[in-house]
């Protein structure tokens, strides 16, 4: 097996107990001496600090200064509308109109700032270089990343840099800090209000010290991430989307905006835009749905689901599952066939060769607390 790549605050993970796994090419904490379900619902009543730092961090620069019309080649995502100090969601797609990874797209002013998932990096660099056109396309090696979550992550990162405490969700910004510059936006993945920071590798250890020196903060792990995330319907690429996936069966139809769409100003003009730009107006065969398993036993990825509790043929496929800290109860996403998928249709999922009641359910399953 190759050898495991490791962030720069991975002694600090041994330090605090973290147990750490195998992701993505990185040795990774899965989880500290609290246990998932406590760092759970510590985020969600307070906040957690993740190291995202295996995520890939790159900066486009276009020659002529329009790093925003380049990349509108690769997303359908509109960037020229994106203004300084916002991001945006994004996805690069495939000549088949599936997803070949999802991304954060910030317009820094001269420079787009892009946050790649950790085992697409080097696929998403080198699809940037071929695809970008009179840009430079720098992967940034030399900065970690950390991720701060919950309600009062606003408050602890405001004793470091207290102009944080103007952002809006999904602002970015540049500060000064006793920590060096940091790379600041008002974002996550968890479904809580909270921050995601770029920092000098020699000084996220440091860093991350600091934010934990405040009680409100505790470390969370790779399994927490997972649950929070899952909760708050928010996908996991390679697990509810893929490069067989189309934003629009993903339910991720809204991340396009309708200047890319048929009759906008600047329609299609991405990989994969006949299908996608088709969907949008017709609609899919399948889609991605919420699903309340009844019952206390989770149904994880892969499990089967049926129209019927006996016979008949499968419908659809769980692709996340788990028990949800905050809701209390099973949680999970899927696809299903669009004519199965309104919300309280109730279907099977096979578990250990049993079928057990599970209910199509809205998303997400506890509310975002975003700062609008």
């Amino acid at each position: 097996m190759d050898e495991l790549n490791k962030t720069s605050l991975y002694d600090l993970h041994l330090e605090l107990g973290g147990k750490m796994v195998p992701f993505a090419g990185y040795e990774m904490p899965v989880q500290y001496a609290a246990g998932v379900m406590r760092e759970h619902l510590h985020t969600r009543e307070a906040a957690g600090l993740f190291d995202v730092s295996h995520m890939g961090q790159v900066i486009v620069r276009a020659s002529d200064g329009n790093g925003a019309a380049a990349l509108e080649v690769l997303v359908p995502q509109s960037i020229e509308a994106l203004g300084e100090g916002r991001q945006r969601y994004g996805f690069f797609t495939n000549a088949e109109g599936g997803i070949l990874d999802d991304l954060m797209i910030a317009n820094r002013g001269d420079h787009l700032f892009i946050v790649v998932n950790a085992a697409c990096k080097a696929a998403d660099i080198a699809h940037m270089k071929a695809g970008l056109k009179g840009c430079e396309v720098e992967e940034i090696t030399d900065r970690a990343l950390l991720a701060l979550q919950g309600p009062e992550a606003e408050a602890v990162l405001a004793g470091i840099v207290p102009d944080v405490a103007e952002m809006r969700f999904m602002d970015v910004g540049v500060y000064g800090s006793f920590f060096g510059e940091l790379w600041i936006s008002r974002s996550g993945y968890s479904g809580e209000d909270g921050f995601e920071i770029s920092v000098a590798q020699e000084r996220a250890t440091a860093l991350a010290s600091r934010l934990l020196s405040d009680p409100s903060v505790e470390p969370v792990g790779l399994g927490a991430r997972d649950s929070l995330r899952l909760e708050a319907g928010l996908c996991l690429y390679g697990s509810d989307i893929d490069e067989t996936t189309s934003p629009v069966e993903a339910g991720l139809a809204w991340a396009i905006q309708k200047v890319r769409r048929r009759g906008g100003a600047r329609e299609g003009g991405f990989p994969g835009a006949e299908r996608i730009l088709q969907e949008l107006e017709t609609g899919t065969a399948r889609v991605r749905v919420g699903l309340l398993p009844e019952g206390r036993a989770p149904m994880r990825a892969h499990t089967v689901l049926f129209e019927s509790e006996t016979g008949g043929e499968p419908v659809g496929e769980v692709t996340s599952g788990g028990f949800g800290p905050s809701v209390g109860a099973p949680v999970a996403m899927g696809y299903v066939p669009e004519t199965l998928s309104g919300i309280g249709t109730r279907l099977y999922g096979e578990v250990r060769g049993k079928r057990l009641p599970v209910v199509v359910a809205e998303t997400p399953f506890v509310p975002p607390h975003f700062k609008r």
